[in-house]
């Protein structure tokens, strides 16, 4: 039997950089002690979500993946346990400016690099201010080693996790479990707008349309009057919930997968054999 154990962590952040690694790095011993082998953090972890607002003055810091002080935390950490932690960091690559995610494995060296492909813009959300769209394309990274079987592992960042070509992509490129590192909440233009469902259902459909385990990690809490809503969670590849944390506790959840029944229901299901690629040409064409 190929298994896997997966973590997701919900926590709140605030401005101090140091305290936000040192709370993650908390949280991602208890994920090792439970047994969990890859262990997602939430989106830009280093501190507050600050892309509520506008502030030239917020560039300062970001840095280059090898200098930046939460990757260099993480790998650290991923070394000690011997784990993967997907590491959402703000990148600085000479002049250019990313919302970045850092594979890293177990021997703490950083896999690659992921530059968030989507980037929102609206009230509370003002990321194009601060990030160029993503140029490394999708990417999937080598997993754990189970039953002789090497995992392979995608990674989408928040709004990507949106959109359906974003998971068919990385399944199409052999990833096994799909993780999705967040930061959202409420909506400071229509108070009346809650998205926490609308969230939850978009990365179930992909769980049960590309018949993948789903991993989404995201922070709880209330910055400068955004409050994040938490509800993190693991589904199965049938979309059903295996472990969930609510709208305001901070913690970690775990669930093992078995990754041999996932692809023999991925290949009974035949949603990859009956596909019509000749036939989806207007999906890569402009508006």
């Amino acid at each position: 039997m190929t298994e896997i154990t997966v973590a997701a962590l919900q926590l709140a952040f605030s401005a101090d950089i140091d305290a936000n690694i040192a709370k993650v790095s908390e949280a991602v011993r208890e994920a090792h002690a439970r047994g969990a082998q890859v262990i997602l953090p939430p989106e830009l972890f280093e501190g507050e979500y600050f892309c509520r607002v506008e502030d030239e003055s917020l560039f300062a810091n970001a840095a280059p993946v090898r200098e930046h002080k939460a990757v260099l935390a993480m790998q650290a950490l991923a070394e000690a346990l011997q784990v993967h932690i997907p590491t959402s960091f703000f990148e600085l690559d000479g002049p250019h400016h990313y919302n970045s995610l850092a594979m890293i494995g177990p021997d703490g060296e950083i896999q690659g690099v992921y530059r968030k492909s989507h980037i929102p813009d609206g009230p509370g959300y003002e990321e194009k201010f601060y990030f160029r769209p993503g140029n490394t394309g999708f990417k999937v990274w080598d997993g754990p080693v189970s039953a002789g079987h090497r995992t392979r592992l995608g990674v989408g960042v928040c709004w990507d996790q949106w959109y359906p070509e974003t998971a068919r992509a990385m399944m199409l490129m052999g990833a096994e479990l799909l993780f999705y590192p967040t930061a959202i909440g409420s909506e400071p233009h229509d108070t009346s707008l809650d998205t926490a469902r609308l969230w939850r259902r978009a990365m179930v459909g992909h769980a049960v349309s590309n018949v993948v385990p789903v991993i989404a990690a995201n922070r709880v809490g209330v910055e400068h009057g955004q409050t994040f809503y938490g509800t993190s969670f693991i589904t199965d590849e049938r979309g059903d919930i295996l472990a969930e944390l609510d709208r305001e506790e901070e913690g970690v959840i775990t669930a093992t997968l078995d990754l041999d029944r996932v692809r023999r229901h991925r290949a009974a299901f035949g949603f990859f054999r009956d596909r019509r690629p000749e036939l989806y040409g207007r999906l890569v064409q402009d508006i």
